[in-house]
């Protein structure tokens, strides 16, 4: 049985890169440490003064290469503050340093200030999913599980959760070289909407092509199941794509009508993969 605290009698802190799409918490100290999207032209710092509007606008245009630019040790270090028990989750390592970064400001963290503990989460996801984790380990904390409970609870946890993706567009794919732009501007001309997950080893992976919004928001339904969905929490992060978000929650309300679904909007780093139209579904599994 684990140890329970109370929350008085800790200085406790989540934080994470942006990619969990959350500038604060309800209940538990915050803060979200951005990633940056750059371009030839201008460099977009993904934080509370960022216009997603805006920049998913000039991407939309921009016909040279795009990539993201990581946190680097020193902005994990001043996001831990002075708080002697941190929570520290990051985009999946496949995809991004933030996480070695992180592990790095950990060993500087804690040799520094031997009486206190960094737990660093590779979360191998992005977006919704990321965010179903953050919100469950606050949930542990305000229930009062220790700083051990904790780091076996959040693994275990990451185990019985998925991401799946739907993109309506691939432009910015193909502007960081991750496919070709013939593929992009094909996919985009026949309405396809790309349907995938994220893998095991924390990477994106494409599992169906759509043809329309519809078919694919069945789609992505019928994976979750597969995948072990039974009902359980779900969040919906879209970009600048409300109704798609919308038309999932119902179909999710019609096969189970007690799921908790939450639908919001991208920040910017998550903006740049999903692009205008994408949808970030994060969901439990089967025995959460």
């Amino acid at each position: 049985m684990q140890n329970n605290i109370s929350l008085q009698n800790r200085n406790v802190r989540i934080v994470a890169d942006s990619a969990a799409d959350i500038l604060a918490l309800r209940h538990i100290p915050f803060v979200s440490v951005p990633l940056k999207i750059i371009t030839d032209q201008k460099e977009y710092v993904d934080n509370d003064r960022l216009s997603v509007e805006r920049m998913v606008g000039d991407l939309k245009v921009y016909k040279g290469r795009s990539s993201t630019s990581c946190p680097n040790t020193e902005d994990w270090l001043a996001a831990f503050g002075d708080a002697p028990e941190v929570y520290c989750v990051t985009i999946t390592g496949t995809l991004s340093g933030s996480y070695n970064a992180a592990l790095t400001a950990k060993q500087i963290y804690e040799e520094a200030h031997p009486d206190r503990r960094v737990f660093v989460f590779n979360t191998l996801t992005a977006a919704a999913e990321i965010r179903l984790i953050i919100e469950k380990i606050e949930e542990l904390l305000l229930e009062g599980m220790d700083f051990d409970g904790i780091c076996q609870a959040v693994p275990a946890y990451k185990q019985r959760t998925g991401l799946m993706f739907m993109l309506a567009s691939m432009r910015n794919f193909a502007n960081n070289g991750r496919v070709s732009p013939a593929v992009a501007k094909f996919a985009g001309l026949m309405g396809i909407r790309v349907v995938g997950k994220a893998s095991d080893k924390g990477d994106l992976e494409p599992l169906d092509k759509c043809k329309g919004q519809a078919k694919a928001l069945s789609t992505i339904l019928s994976r979750m199941i597969s995948l072990g969905y039974d009902g359980g929490r779900v969040m919906i992060a879209h970009c600048f794509n409300q109704e798609g978000g919308a038309s999932l929650k119902q179909l999710i309300k019609e096969a189970f009508p007690a799921a908790r679904i939450s639908i919001y909007p991208c920040r910017g780093l998550c903006s740049f993969y999903a692009e205008e139209g994408g949808l970030l579904v994060g969901f439990e599994k089967a025995g959460v």
